[in-house]
């Protein structure tokens, strides 16, 4: 038997009218382990964005932009 069926099986034996309190612990227990889970933030995510170009492409991006400068001369 699994442990979901075990829990079945222990939950079909409360009464009907306790059923409102267990039912309020359960889902204060699953909000409080699905908050407990890191979550990126925007921040986050942005630092993972790994971007490859010349040295000088962000002081030099009006140059790459109009043409002057070329990034296949990068690789």
């Amino acid at each position: 038997m699994t442990l979901k069926e075990l829990i079945y099986q222990e939950i079909s034996k409360i009464e009907e009218d306790n059923l409102d309190e267990l039912y309020e612990f359960v889902k204060q227990f699953a909000q409080t382990k699905s908050a407990s889970k890191p979550k990126l933030g925007i921040l986050s995510k942005l630092k993972q964005i790994k971007i490859q170009a010349p040295r000088d492409f962000a002081s030099d991006i009006d140059l790459y932009m109009s043409g002057e400068k070329n990034l296949d001369d990068f690789h």
